[in-house]
């Protein structure tokens, strides 16, 4: 066991795990944050995405210790109010069925915006194919990923 340090949706943690523990499992069993979900345990669905340093990746995979120091961002610290552009977007196109890849999409496609605020189609669907929806949403994520830039640039570009 040791202790590792970072920020979890803007508050300092520290947590007594051993250091090959997955993220996910601190986030969830540790720290009780449920929103970010077990897959596959392999980052081939998608459904465990958080940010790390504002970049999308696998939390089944990424071993605590990588994360010292940095700042991780899950569904929960996306937005207080659940009022972030892609969220308001996944509302409006009613893009969720069963719900549970969700989190993991949205946290995905808010990456992707962070970077590139009018993503093309080709752009939507390479950034989110490694994100599964057993449900097959997909057009109605990659419509709603077109409506939350809408929604950021008429924020002035602020999610």
């Amino acid at each position: 066991m040791a202790k590792v340090q970072f920020i979890l949706n803007g508050k300092p943690q520290t947590v007594d795990a051993s250091p090959e523990m997955p993220l996910l499992w601190v986030v969830r069993d540790m720290l009780g944050l449920t929103g970010t979900k077990f897959g596959c345990g392999m980052a081939l669905c998608g459904a465990c995405t958080v940010h790390v340093n504002g970049s999308a990746v696998r939390s089944c995979i990424t071993p605590v210790r990588g994360v010292e120091g940095k700042n991780v961002t899950t569904i929960e610290g996306l937005s207080l109010d659940g009022n972030h552009a892609v969220q308001r977007a996944w509302e409006e196109i009613d893009v969720p069925q069963c719900g549970y890849c969700q989190s993991g999409q949205i946290m995905q496609a808010a990456s992707l915006l962070s970077k590139n605020t009018k993503p093309s189609d080709t752009d939507i669907d390479e950034a989110m194919r490694g994100n599964v929806c057993r449900c097959g949403t997909y057009s109605q994520i990659r419509q709603a990923v077109h409506r939350a830039a809408e929604l950021q640039s008429a924020q002035g570009g602020k999610a």
